[in-house]
């Protein structure tokens, strides 16, 4: 009996293994680093504030849309607010926000002291949407063309370099 459950814990080891190694020669589903030139397709993320779906073909109604991915428990999150709320200011770009794993009253009250630069703000509660992004860890932006193609990724705080160079982006400098 004791060799019948050896043999099959060794099956089972082997046969994880062996799905495993056929795994590892799958490409990833999503380009985490080179999206710039590419276009988003249609995704579908939760309101911040209600249960709406926002869709992203939402965005083409904008000339420029730049999707950032935040959360209030992010330090560095904290430092590049003051250039969103600059960048606030820009008549031809739509500020979405993305909460991404956090909880409800915290992103709140980091906005409540911080200010709300967001014009829509949405929710990834779990993280998932925003894998669909290339975003592996926040904060990151997206700024997206009225076509919805990536014309740059910033990955980590926003600095003023990347204030002024989405200003020039937009023809806004």
């Amino acid at each position: 009996m004791q060799r019948l459950i050896k043999s099959t814990i060794t099956i089972i080891f082997i046969f994880i293994i062996i799905i495993f190694y056929i795994s590892l020669g799958k490409e990833n589903n999503y380009d985490t680093v080179n999206l710039v030139g590419k276009k988003i397709d249609s995704i579908e993320l939760q309101s911040f504030n209600d249960e709406k779906i926002v869709n992203t073909k939402s965005f083409k109604d904008n000339n420029f849309t730049l999707i950032n991915f935040w959360a209030s428990w992010c330090g560095p999150c904290r430092a590049e607010h003051p250039i969103l709320m600059n960048l606030k200011e820009s008549r031809s770009l739509m500020l979405v926000g993305v909460n991404f794993k956090d909880k409800k009253k915290n992103a709140k009250n980091f906005l409540d002291d911080l200010g709300n630069p967001y014009d829509i703000l949405l929710k990834d509660e779990n993280g998932k949407k925003s894998i669909i992004f290339g975003i592996y860890g926040i904060p990151e932006s997206i700024l997206l063309n009225k076509e919805l193609v990536v014309i740059e990724k910033f990955v980590g705080p926003l600095a003023k370099e990347d204030y002024e160079k989405i200003l020039e982006e937009i023809g806004e400098k």
